[in-house]
């Protein structure tokens, strides 16, 4: 699907014919969105701009080199945006072309920084008259989500930290869940340092306005303060888990102490009943309360195993 933002009349009207593009010229076009292009349609815009669209294939490279570069008269960049799930993240990646101060953008997924910014190209397109600056609204608004995305992760750290505090229920799932918080925690971080290359390669050129250079200065200062945000987080995750599995550790050895215990206090009585089980003639055998002797002789062991237990327990405690 194809998008065309252009110039009419002092406002911005939108179009999806690719046939428009033979009566508008580079003055009039904004922007050209292509959400998950057909052949023709990429072919078409190449012809237009007369530069190359890059494959999905090299937009997700990770290289320098792939995630932004520029000869005299393009700039190509790729970055990822971060599309959240009910459990975990996943990464889309996203390409920008700049090219006679026309931006182009690929995509295959609908993404709210791409409606929100084309909401306001729609109100006021003099705040964003190039793709220059089209490209930095796109930026300042997803690094505003992710802020919000990180400020929700936050919450639910504290939130399992409190649910810990307090001796909440702490077992496998627990710890699994937050595993799976420390891995969305890594991905995020992922997508802001992403985000900061990008913004870092674009001060670096000499084809952007002078006037957006105040907007990037500023992003620049929020990408570092989220990266520090993000370090803190899982630094807290890390913490949060390994408290888990001491505590689940502590469950674990409780029971096994429990378990030793019964099991040496059992020793005595299996011992007797073993020797009186064997076919031999033995003491205190013919009687008729030997059962009751043996029973009361097994409870006296156990008590006495028991004692012994205890002291030795008090010992080692002073």
């Amino acid at each position: 699907m194809l998008e065309i933002f252009y110039k009419n009349k002092g406002q911005v009207a939108t179009t999806s014919e690719l046939i428009s593009l033979d009566q508008l010229g580079y003055d009039d076009v904004l922007w050209i969105d292509l959400w998950s292009p057909t052949g023709e349609e990429k072919r078409a815009i190449e012809t237009y701009l007369n530069t190359t669209i890059q494959s999905r294939a090299q937009a997700e490279e990770i290289e320098s080199s792939s995630r932004y570069s520029e000869n005299e008269t393009t700039i190509f960049a790729n970055t990822n945006f971060l599309i959240p799930g009910p459990d975990n993240y996943s990464m889309e990646a996203v390409s920008f072309i700049l090219c006679e101060g026309i931006i182009v953008t690929i995509r295959n997924v609908p993404l709210r920084s791409f409606t929100d910014i084309q909401r306001k190209l729609m109100a006021n397109y003099r705040m964003m008259p190039t793709g220059y600056h089209i490209l930095v609204g796109i930026l300042e608004n997803r690094i505003d989500l992710d802020a919000d995305m990180i400020e929700l992760m936050s919450k639910e750290i504290a939130q399992y930290s409190k649910t810990v505090s307090l001796g909440g229920a702490v077992n496998e799932e627990f710890l699994l869940e937050i595993t799976q918080l420390q891995e969305n925690t890594m991905l995020v971080r992922e997508n802001i340092v992403d985000k900061q290359r990008m913004i870092s390669s674009i001060m670096k050129s000499d084809k952007f306005p002078r006037d957006v250079f105040t907007k990037l200065n500023i992003l620049m200062r929020d990408v570092s303060s989220l990266i520090n945000h993000t370090n803190f987080s899982f630094e807290r995750l890390e913490y949060l888990q390994n408290t888990v599995i001491g505590l689940i550790n502590l469950e674990q050895n409780k029971l096994m102490r429990i378990f030793t215990f019964v099991s040496l206090l059992l020793m005595p009585p299996t011992l007797i009943a073993s020797i009186y089980g064997m076919n031999v003639d033995l003491p205190i055998i013919g009687g008729i309360y030997d059962f009751v002797l043996l029973i009361f002789v097994m409870l006296i062991s156990v008590a006495l195993a028991s004692l012994l237990f205890r002291a030795k327990r008090r010992r080692g405690n002073r």
